[in-house]
């Protein structure tokens, strides 16, 4: 088994908070987490898919009262929202007999509603945390072309061969889009969030036209924008947004959208193993897409991310803005030689960043030229997530 580097994160909140909200995509593993934690402890673990366990939170202030000195964990809470408002006394309570941190550990697959609710109801009494599947930090140095083609679903990626893989991927998005979908969020026809879905892959890493979406589902402009911000806030897939800082510039205005899983953006094109992705021309962008993931995770959560693009044809893939001012410019490369194109330069000296990298797929670093690094992908995920410290 691979342990998450995210348990001591999970742990820390739990020492400070009263309540832990773990978040993620389903089958990412929030609940193995959680009963890997519950072990060291005095706990209480309730699945709230389970009909008996709901039943038992029918009176939740009378049923919890006697686990008051546990560490109560609640599984598949969105399934519950209407627990929130109770657990707000119950928390306080709870603080005012001297129990202010390690109630609760909430467990569930991120929603506008699971947000609202906990933002609303626990506010100043929880804290948030995202649980997202396997990066490099968590798997071995030559793992990475298998976490690239398989993604970092647990199942996925521990999957004895490729073709198991893939089937659990298809599955995986069948299940999504037919039974955790209408749960999780507004009815949507499950071939048309799919195909959504697939029109993503296909312009993974590409800027947003909402527009052209609109015109290739028969819907409008504000149903697409519907269907992305809950595949958004289910974790599923990333805005990013454009650097705005530059006024004497022309920018690009529209995010860039990714799928943020690679093995789900493979499963949904039909790409079973690396020779097909290799031969296929959604290849460089899926790098890209994973390459951007993995160092978003390193980085802390205080980062502002973008990136920037220009009228002009200036463009730099990843801009990283950490807390105190200073600024990395991040280019991605599939390619064991990258080269630079005028539009890299162009965006460096606009940005004028403290550090300039050029990730790609090999893993020695080097200096290219006038303060560029060439980097393999772990070894800067690895600086991120040490300069978060």
């Amino acid at each position: 088994m691979i342990r998450r580097r995210y348990t001591e994160t999970v742990i820390a909140l739990l020492g400070q908070f009263p309540a832990v909200a773990l978040l993620g995509p389903r089958q990412v593993g929030k609940t193995t987490l959680a009963l890997e934690i519950a072990a060291g402890c005095d706990s209480l673990y309730l699945d709230l898919e389970s009909m008996a366990d709901r039943a038992k939170l029918s009176d939740p202030v009378a049923f919890l009262a006697p686990h008051a000195d546990r560490l109560v964990i609640l599984d598949e809470v969105h399934r519950v929202p209407e627990l929130f408002r109770e657990l707000r006394g119950i928390i306080d309570e709870g603080r005012r007999a001297g129990r202010r941190h390690g109630q609760f550990l909430l467990l569930g697959s991120a929603s506008l509603d699971l947000l609202r609710q906990t933002t609303e109801s626990l506010a100043g009494r929880i804290a948030l945390c995202e649980l997202a599947p396997f990066d490099v930090l968590e798997t071995d140095a030559g793992d990475l072309e298998a976490l690239w083609v398989r993604g970092g679903f647990p199942d996925s990626f521990l999957a004895p061969d490729e073709p198991t893989s893939t089937v659990w991927r298809e599955n995986f998005l069948r299940t999504y889009l037919e039974r955790d979908v209408p749960l999780l969020g507004p009815r949507i026809p499950a071939e048309t969030l799919r195909r959504f879905w697939t029109m993503l892959a296909h312009a993974q890493g590409g800027l947003l036209n909402a527009a052209e979406f609109a015109r290739a589902l028969a819907v409008d402009g504000k149903t697409v924008a519907r269907y992305l911000d809950l595949l958004v806030d289910l974790l599923l897939v990333r805005r990013l947004p454009p650097l705005g800082a530059n006024a004497g510039k022309r920018l690009v205005k529209s995010p860039r959208v990714y799928v943020r899983d690679s093995g789900l953006v493979h499963a949904l094109l039909g790409i079973d193993d690396r020779d097909a992705l290799l031969g296929h021309p959604v290849a460089g962008a899926s790098w890209e897409g994973f390459v951007v993931e993995n160092i978003l995770r390193a980085a802390p959560d205080r980062v502002k991310a973008s990136f920037y693009r220009t009228a002009a044809g200036a463009e730099m893939d990843l801009v990283l803005e950490w807390p105190g001012g200073e600024v990395w410019a991040i280019e991605i490369k599939r390619s064991p030689a990258p080269s630079l194109g005028r539009g890299f330069h162009s965006a460096r000296e606009d940005l004028r960043p403290a550090r300039t990298f050029v990730v790609y797929a090999g893993g020695e670093r080097y200096a290219k030229a006038d303060g560029v690094e060439v980097i393999g992908l772990r070894e800067l995920c690895e600086m991120a997530n040490t300069a978060a410290r």
